[in-house]
């Protein structure tokens, strides 16, 4: 595909500057391989009706609405189908939260070409979907917003895919926007190839324009059709097809699980080389890398991807994304392969988590009222079961028995899950977010820093500079935006300090910060980081909450709690205005007289409380307290035994 002559001017540039900040002509390297302990073999054949692509790019700049738009042009729907927005976001948090969670597939079919599909999270703390997804593809359309331009996001996600010696597509999206910018965009976008170290082979990729809310695309970015087609176009031009040999013992690494009511466990992977075959019993073994061994197992039903659903087959050849039922067992990272000739894959290695929060039997006064999984044992089964689709978690059980610690890639991996568990059942005491300490070679502790960039208008810039210097962190840049009045500052914060960093910039900025964020490295421990400056308001018994009672109380602070709340003793029913916590009587009745009724003329008195949601109360929580979660209500506690514990440090 042409490239237009912006485009072609951007790239010259690019190579200029790229090339003089080195110092030195860019030697390409080989792009860097999955090593197989199976004996090398030549490609017996391209399949060229084939592409496996997956869609990458940064939370929120058009994903799943480019997906839309293909399936759309790919007239997969009925004309008389209602579609609703954001189709592939099926899951309910996805679409109350706006973001995806969970990589899905969809096959479209295009001039005879089958394109297999996978759409991937955006988001940092599920970037151990995207992980184990680009080993199922053959290239990746990088999706990158024509304002914002590449983010942190994005060069984890291209980091991932130029290692696997992926070919990209660049498409820029939102070319609508009146503020967009796109020859910087790829010229930045570019700059991102050369300093990830891709091959010449990489940095020569085709670049398509795009508005995929209004379902429009070319390669000139004021000269876009009313279509979809250039996108197609370039994943069947680009994107290599499936080299694959189809005669070679059978090879397939599971890169996902999913679970059907039916068929029960689905394990989900591209066949690498042979071919797999449905109820074929005692031919395929399952084994976790070349020191394992390989067991027996049966294919029931083996389907591929057609639409938005799954088609059955007898058999599937090598190059094609597969989902196979009848083995319960199968878990992420294991290979499926003859048993007369196992030749396994290497596990799949994902980055390891870095923060943790502890799951806990719910113990307060109110337990068990609105949920109906409540033991230690159901909690237990239930983060086990997690842990097969959700390899970037870690589930250990602490000495008390009824309690967790469950380690993920960032608090909202973690409340993710919280969220799910709660609407399926579920009681639950969390615990505050830690992050993992480690130790280094020099026997010193480490801790895990993140790369945050922060743009905000130019007169709220200073706030956001103590804010960030206050927890820790280390400027690494700053400056005005090219569009608008707008500073943007690039941080290496500790997590530590990243934990409740969004809502006390927004309270700094007064709503006004766009702030990213992504997982940098491990680096020295940067000690004590300033504890939380106000503290709570405790009930000061058990009951329910009044109207006189939290009238006198919201002038001592900020209220969570509502009339007719229930209530206990040492529950968190506000924000104190000064440091340190302060009991509170919001269960106070007020006398009746002979004028009037208790509770007349108080209601109008009230402030508005404050917005209590899961996300909120963890990152509101300190090192005392804790979050009870139920199906119904959410909750923040001191914990058990917190006062005796403090009068001990006194």
């Amino acid at each position: 595909m042409r490239r237009g002559t912006i485009a072609r001017i951007t790239m010259l540039a690019g190579v200029a500057r790229a090339l003089l900040s080195r110092g030195r002509p860019r030697v390409a390297r080989p792009a860097r391989q999955l090593r197989s302990s199976a004996p090398l073999r030549m490609a017996a054949s391209t399949l060229e009706g084939l592409r496996n692509v997956a869609i990458v790019a940064h939370v929120d700049h058009g994903k799943t609405t480019l997906v839309d738009a293909l399936l759309q042009e790919s007239n997969v729907f009925r004309d008389n189908e209602e579609v609703q927005e954001r189709v592939m976001d099926s899951n309910d948090q996805e679409r109350e939260r706006g973001i995806t969670i969970l990589a899905k597939n969809a096959a479209i079919d295009y001039k005879g070409v089958k394109v297999n599909l996978v759409d991937t999270p955006g988001h940092a703390d599920f970037g151990g979907e995207v992980e184990r997804i680009l080993n199922m593809v053959d290239g990746v359309l990088l999706v990158v917003d024509s304002v914002e331009g590449p983010k942190p996001q994005t060069r984890f996600v291209l980091k991932k895919a130029l290692e696997l010696g992926l070919k990209a597509v660049l498409v820029v999206n939102k070319i609508d926007r009146p503020q967009a910018r796109p020859d910087y965009v790829v010229d930045k976008a570019f700059d991102l190839f050369v300093e990830l170290d891709a091959t010449d082979e990489q940095t020569d990729f085709d670049i398509v324009y795009a508005s995929a809310l209004n379902g429009q695309a070319g390669t000139e970015p004021d000269a876009l059709k009313d279509d979809m087609t250039a996108i197609l176009d370039a994943i069947v031009d680009s994107i290599p097809a499936p080299e694959v040999d189809a005669d070679a013992p059978a090879q397939l690494l599971v890169a996902n699980i999913d679970f059907d009511d039916f068929k029960g466990k689905l394990g989900i992977g591209r066949v690498k080389q042979g071919k797999l075959k449905a109820g074929d019993a005692g031919t395929f073994g399952a084994m976790k890398g070349p020191d394992d061994d390989c067991r027996a197992i049966k294919i029931n039903d083996l389907f591929v991807y057609d639409n938005l659903g799954r088609k059955a087959v007898d058999e599937a050849s090598a190059g094609e994304i597969v989902m196979f039922s009848g083995v319960s067992d199968i878990q992420i990272g294991e290979t499926v392969t003859e048993k007369a000739d196992p030749q396994p894959l290497p596990c799949l290695e994902v980055e390891e988590p870095t923060v943790s929060m502890s799951f806990a039997v719910n113990k307060s006064p109110l337990a068990g009222r609105e949920g109906d999984k409540l033991t230690s044992r159901v909690i237990r089964d239930r983060l086990m079961k997690e842990l097969d689709r959700n390899v970037a978690l870690q589930v250990e059980p602490q000495d008390s028995g009824d309690a967790f610690t469950v380690s993920g890639r960032g608090p909202l991996h973690l409340t993710v899950l919280i969220e799910t568990m709660r609407r399926e059942g579920f009681e639950l005491e969390i615990g505050p977010p830690e992050v993992i300490i480690k130790t280094g070679d020099d026997g010193k502790k480490q801790e895990p820093y993140d790369a945050v960039e922060v743009q905000v208008p130019d007169e709220y810039a200073s706030n956001v500079v103590d804010l960030l210097n206050r927890r820790k962190g280390e400027m690494q840049d700053m400056g005005k935006t090219d569009v608008g009045d707008y500073t943007y500052v690039k941080y290496l914060l500790p997590t530590r300090g990243s934990i409740g960093l969004r809502t006390n910039l927004l309270s700094a900025t007064r709503g006004t910060a766009v702030i990213d964020s992504n997982f940098d490295s491990y680096r020295a421990f940067a000690g004590d980081i300033e504890a939380r400056d106000k503290g709570s308001l405790l009930a000061f018994e058990d009951g329910e909450a009044t109207s006189h009672g939290l009238l006198g109380a919201q002038d001592r602070g900020q209220l969570f709690a509502t009339p007719k709340t229930a209530v206990y003793k040492d529950m968190v029913v506000g924000v104190h205005q000064r440091p340190g916590d302060l009991r509170v009587n919001v269960c106070k009745q007020k006398q009746l007289t002979n004028m009037r009724s208790a509770t007349k003329g108080i209601v109008e008195g009230l402030s508005p409380p404050l917005e209590l949601t899961l996300d909120s109360a963890v990152e509101y929580i300190s090192e005392e307290e804790l979050v009870e979660v139920t199906p119904e209500s959410i909750r923040m506690a001191k914990q058990r035994g917190w006062n005796d514990k403090k009068k001990g440090k006194k």
